[in-house]
């Protein structure tokens, strides 16, 4: 029967048949030939990544591309919040943190109304949610018994805008925490070794994980934020004498500093000049803040000092200042306190962070392909040109010279000028807040109030009656003032400072029509005597009112604060213009945008 079919068959099917088996073994040979190449390519990739530096990036990636596009060295406030800028812009970014328990710090505890601004653009201001952070609405100073309030000029924003104090590490950790919760962030524990860098350009880093094993991470851009570094210690139970205020103590040698950190706790900075720290283990730190410090602590809160003194958890962190110098390197990007530092007395670290995360963030949003070296570059060096930190690190250096004691005339008078100054109230301290707040950035205004406190120092000499020595510690006041801020604003950088215009590669801060205004959202807090029209932009006289400060509160001579309304005025009339001139012409340059 069998042999029948068959002879009964066509003979041409089993060439068919046959023609199709051979194509489907054929294709599963060749499958499997390719898949074992490639097997035997990752093999040897991966054992040329324990070779040489450069042999490891050409094996395993010859472009330097990986699988992502932001490789962040450090998870604190700038590197935990650029990761979740990045990230929520759709960028796959990897941080890389040392340490991912909660840090427990001194500083990075007080964040300004500058600051929480630029927080709310970055879509973070839940982060000081349920951490028990506190309004901070302004500071109160206190010198040789007196004292004055100098609050935030807030009137033109949200009720919930005002400064910010809290636990640094509970802050850090919510914003970790929202971070890691975007699917193209990971978040990992370890330590980076070095940058691996191939022709001058950054490919990534080399880390060691928890375990100790010895990775790789690549990707076009990496960003390096390096956490910062007073003697600290932590008052329980206690009531500031303003409520939801800092407080700075002109004392001898140094500030000190008072904030809460919480509904119960408050966190107290003593600077200690000098090189040497007395000894904590020996109880040298503890007797200086009893026989040196505590007498100049206010009555209200010296209990609380002395014992948190008693208690002995004292402890201290290095200070250091750091200008914003550039260090453009193809591939990586210096942050935070990697990239600047100022002294932690007005406390505008994590204020300046922020403001350079909104920076980069619109900077790098035009740019989709972050392997684009030149492009990339390009984009880059124009970030190192930051005038908001290059002002609140001018301004911290500026303020802890005149704060700090000396036994020289002319400095004494500085110092007291300036506590003066402040307590005049009106133009004299919203001027010199909204500079401390981060809601004035701009570096002309600061340098105007800094000599306008100088000149109000010479007044105060020169009247009622001149004396030949009187004029000369007034010529040497203004000369200690020249040698305290120029050589800050040198280091800084006058041309980023004053003239960003002219520096390659800016980008344009504002659309023209929004630099016209640029004013507009500061209004009245920044210029009292004069409102800011949103037609054109020209400076008109307010309605009289009488609740508008007079300027004249503990002015102990009429024609001096005459004399110094006029002087202010002109100098914020002067500062308005220079800033709507300086942004119109920032806006002319054909460039990115980028935001201030």
């Amino acid at each position: 029967m069998a042999d029948q079919f068959f002879q009964n068959e066509n003979p041409n099917g089993y060439y068919y048949v046959g023609g199709i088996l051979a194509s489907v073994l054929g294709v599963l040979f060749l499958y499997r030939l390719v898949a074992r190449k490639r097997r035997r390519n990752g093999s040897e990739c991966v054992k040329s990544m324990g070779t040489t530096r450069d042999k490891e990036s050409r094996s395993v990636n010859e472009s330097g591309r990986g699988d992502f596009d932001v490789i962040v060295v450090g998870a604190g406030v700038a590197g935990s919040a650029l990761a979740y800028t990045l990230g929520k812009d759709g960028r796959r970014v990897r941080v890389i943190e040392r340490d991912l328990t909660e840090p427990d710090r001194i500083v990075g505890e007080l964040l300004q109304p500058g600051g929480y601004l630029k927080l709310i653009e970055l879509g973070l201001q839940d982060c000081v949610e349920k951490i028990d952070a506190q309004q901070v609405f302004g500071y109160a100073l206190f010198k040789d018994g007196r004292n004055a309030r100098l609050s935030y000029p807030l009137e033109m924003f949200d009720s919930d805008v005002s400064g910010r104090s809290f636990h640094n590490g509970r802050f850090i950790q919510k914003m970790r925490e929202k971070a890691a919760a975007l699917p193209n962030v990971q978040l990992e524990q370890g330590t980076v070794t070095s940058l691996l860098e191939d022709n001058g350009t950054v490919k990534g880093i080399h880390y060691k994980t928890r375990t100790g094993q010895e990775l790789t991470a690549y990707a076009p851009l990496t960003v390096v934020d390096v956490p910062s570094c007073f003697v600290g210690l932590v008052l329980e139970n206690c009531n500031l004498p303003y409520a939801n205020h800092g407080h700075v103590i002109l004392a001898d040698p140094s500030p000190i500093l008072f904030y809460p950190i919480s509904s119960t706790e408050v966190r107290c900075l003593v600077d200690v000049p000098g090189q040497k720290v007395p000894s904590i283990s020996n109880g040298e730190m503890a007797n200086y803040l009893k026989t040196v410090v505590a007498p100049q602590v206010p009555p209200e809160i010296l209990d609380a000092f002395v014992a948190a003194v008693d208690r002995g958890n004292i402890r201290t962190m290095p200070n250091r200042s750091m200008p914003a110098a550039p260090h453009p390197t193809p591939g990586a990007l210096l942050m935070g306190d990697a990239f600047n530092m100022r002294h932690p007395l007005t406390g505008g670290g994590m204020t300046v962070a922020l403001s350079d995360i909104v920076v980069l963030r619109d900077l790098l949003r035009p740019l989709r392909d972050l392997n684009d070296v030149p492009a990339l570059c390009k984009y880059l060096e124009s970030f190192y040109t930051l005038p908001v930190a290059s002002t609140i690190n001018t301004l911290a250096g500026a303020l802890y010279k005149v704060f700090c004691a000396s036994p020289d005339e002319a400095r004494k008078e500085m110092r007291q000028a300036c506590f003066d100054y402040l307590c005049l109230g009106g133009l004299f301290s919203t001027g010199p807040v909204s500079l401390l707040s981060g809601l004035n950035p701009r570096p002309l205004s600061l340098v105007l109030h800094f000599f306008a406190v100088a000149i109000y120092g010479v007044g105060r000499l020169l009247l009622p009656f001149p004396s030949p020595k009187r004029i000369w510690i007034g010529a040497r006041l203004i000369s200690d003032a020249s040698g305290i801020i120029f050589p800050i604003i040198r280091a800084e950088g006058v041309r980023q400072m004053f003239f960003p215009a002219t520096v390659p590669h800016i980008t344009e801060l504002h659309q023209s029509s929004e630099c016209r205004f640029g004013l507009v959202k500061l209004g009245n807090a920044l210029l009292p005597r004069f409102t800011v029209s949103t037609s054109s932009a020209q400076l008109t006289p307010p309605s009289t009112d009488s609740s508008q400060p007079s300027g004249r509160l503990q002015c102990s001579t009429r024609k001096m604060t005459t004399t110094m309304v006029a002087v202010t005025t002109a100098m914020e009339v002067v500062d308005a213009v220079t800033a709507i001139a300086w942004r119109a012409g920032e806006s002319s340059q054909e460039v990115q945008p980028w935001r201030w």
